[in-house]
C-alpha cells in the first residue's frame, strides 16, 4: 500500500469519527491556519485537522497512534503501570541514545525533588507532546523547544550549565526515562501536556482541564471539545 493511500485511508476514518461536522478549532500562533496555502495538498490537511479537532484529542491518539517500544525490552508485562522505587531500585542502570539523554536531563533539571510518581508524571507530559502535531516530533525537540518569549522548559535557558549535582538522584530519573520510552503505560496525566507547579497560577491555565496534582506540580490537558453545528 502506497503512502499517499495509506493517508487518505486515515483521513476518511477520522473525519467519519468526526461525524462530518464541522469543528470549533483552537490554534496556538505557530500553527495559524492564515500561513498555509489553501491550494492542494495543504487544503486537504487542514480539511483533516479541523475533522480530528472535533475529537477528543486523546481518543484520536488513542485510536491512531502506535506507541513506540523499545527492542531491550523482551517481555513488555514487566513494566508496571506506575513506577515505584522499590521497582527501579530492581532495575539496572539505563542507558540510551540522545533521546534517552534528553529526557533524563529534563526529568532531572524539572523534577528531581519529585517522588518517582511526579518524575514519571513528567515524562508523560513530554511523550504527549512529541506524539502532538503541535509540538516537535522528538524529546530532544520538546525538551529545548524555545521562542521570542523564551523555552518550554526554563532550566534549558536560564543561562547556568546544567550541571547534575546529585548523582544517584540521576541514575533513579534515568531509569524513570528509560522504563516511559520503552513503553510503560502514561497512566497518571490522562494525556497532559501542560504543568506548573502549586506555587505559581499562570493565566494559561484556565484554558486548559485539570488532569492531576501529583507532588509539587499540577497537570493540564486540552478541554474535550465537541462538535457544533
Amino acid at each position: 500500500m502506497s503512502v499517499l493511500k495509506s493517508w487518505t485511508g486515515g483521513a476518511i476514518v477520522l473525519l467519519a469519527l468526526a461525524g462530518g461536522l464541522r469543528a470549533e478549532v483552537t490554534v496556538s500562533q505557530s500553527n495559524d491556519p492564515t500561513e498555509v496555502a489553501e491550494q492542494g495538498l495543504m487544503t486537504v490537511l487542514w480539511q483533516e485537522r479541523s475533522a480530528m479537532s472535533a475529537i477528543d484529542k486523546r481518543r484520536v491518539t488513542a485510536l491512531t497512534m502506535a506507541p513506540a517500544r523499545s527492542k531491550k525490552v523482551a517481555n513488555k508485562s514487566v513494566l508496571p503501570t506506575v513506577l515505584s522505587a522499590k521497582w527501579l531500585a530492581e532495575q539496572p542502570a539505563a542507558k540510551g541514545g540522545e533521546q534517552f539523554q534528553c529526557l533524563s536531563q529534563a526529568l532531572y533539571f524539572e523534577a528531581r525533588g519529585e517522588g518517582v510518581k511526579g518524575q514519571q508524571a513528567v515524562a508523560e507530559v513530554i511523550l504527549n507532546r512529541v506524539d502532538d502535531p503541535r509540538f516537535p516530533g522528538s524529546i530532544c525537540g520538546v525538551v529545548h523547544q524555545s521562542s521570542s518569549r523564551g523555552c518550554q522548559f526554563s532550566w534549558y535557558c536560564d543561562g547556568k550549565p546544567e550541571h547534575v549535582g546529585n548523582k544517584a538522584v540521576y541514575a533513579r530519573v534515568a531509569k524513570v526515562a528509560r522504563a516511559m520510552m520503552d513503553g510503560a503505560p502514561r497512566s497518571l496525566t490522562d494525556g497532559a501536556t501542560y504543568f506548573h507547579t502549586h506555587y505559581v497560577h499562570p493565566r494559561w491555565s484556565r484554558r486548559f482541564e485539570k488532569t492531576a496534582s501529583i507532588g509539587r506540580h499540577v497537570f493540564y490537558a486540552d478541554p474535550v471539545r465537541t462538535a457544533s453545528n
